[in-house]
């Protein structure tokens, strides 16, 4: 019933029992759909192997702009392989963050673009990580054409810009993904996009272990937990969780080109 876009079954500090009973959970659960996404080259490996042994599970491939830093051509090269792969639905977690820098912002800057380059060549659909670099993104995607060129779409995950961005972005062609936070208590522009986004350009999201939903908040998230996500989305828009759920799934599965 429930398409977590995205979420971090890869998660480096997952034990292989915390991880076996996270699975076991998403199986027991109303998930219909997960998209494990990747951050580094050992990440993007692990979620295109959960997604080869896991028929609910799918694969994005991508270096987030935290490990810009640890990027080189040996592993551009290995994320194109993977990302060629049928079972990777997307080229991602790639984009800026301002937030922390934790790589430098020319570096972050290079394989965002690279990344981009790569995901146009396969047409496979991008997924954006952008925290306080809003202009910057939006700028890089306009200058590297992705808004004319891109077959296959774009995602803003965990959006956490205005609403006015989030009608520019779907005005350019690109999908809003909500998380947890929009739960929160002082949540005003969550609420705000989550209100204002047309229903066929809305995703909802996890990203599990992080962002985890009210009353949950301050313990790990994981993809059962959208459901909290999606019932508070409902609310703002005046809507059953049933049909957000449905509506969201299959906005989903149709960007990710699932059959």
């Amino acid at each position: 019933m429930y398409f977590d876009s995205h979420a971090h079954i890869n998660n480096e500090n997952y034990t292989d029992a915390q991880r076996a009973e996270l699975i076991a959970a998403i199986e027991a659960s109303d998930v219909s759909y997960v998209v494990d996404v990747g951050f580094d080259l050992e990440s993007s490996v692990l979620a295109a192997a959960h997604a080869r042994r896991y028929p609910w599970c799918y694969a994005a491939a991508g270096f987030h702009p935290h490990n810009a830093k640890d990027m080189d051509e040996e592993a551009f090269l290995l994320i194109r392989g993977l990302a060629r792969k049928e079972e990777v639905v997307a080229v991602g977690e790639i984009g800026l963050d301002y937030y922390r820098n934790i790589s430098a912002r020319e570096e972050q800057e290079y394989w965002f673009r690279r990344q981009i380059a790569l995901a146009l060549e396969l047409g496979k659909p991008i997924i954006i990580h952008d925290r306080d670099a809003n202009d910057d993104v939006c700028r890089i995607l306009k200058e590297e054409g992705v808004f004319r060129r891109a077959p296959a779409g774009l995602l803003l995950h965990c959006f956490s810009g205005s609403r006015d961005l989030a009608l520019q972005y779907v005005k350019l062609g690109a999908m809003i993904s909500i998380a947890g936070p929009v739960t929160y208590k002082n949540a005003r522009k969550a609420a705000e996009v989550a209100e204002a986004v047309p229903l066929d350009r809305l995703l909802i999201e996890t990203d599990a272990p992080y962002l985890t939903p009210e009353p949950f908040r301050g313990r790990p998230n994981s993809s059962p937990l959208v459901a909290y996500t999606a019932a508070r989305i409902a609310e703002i828009r005046g809507m059953q969780p049933e049909a957000l759920a449905r509506a969201t799934l299959e906005n989903a599965v149709k960007f990710f080109g699932i059959d």
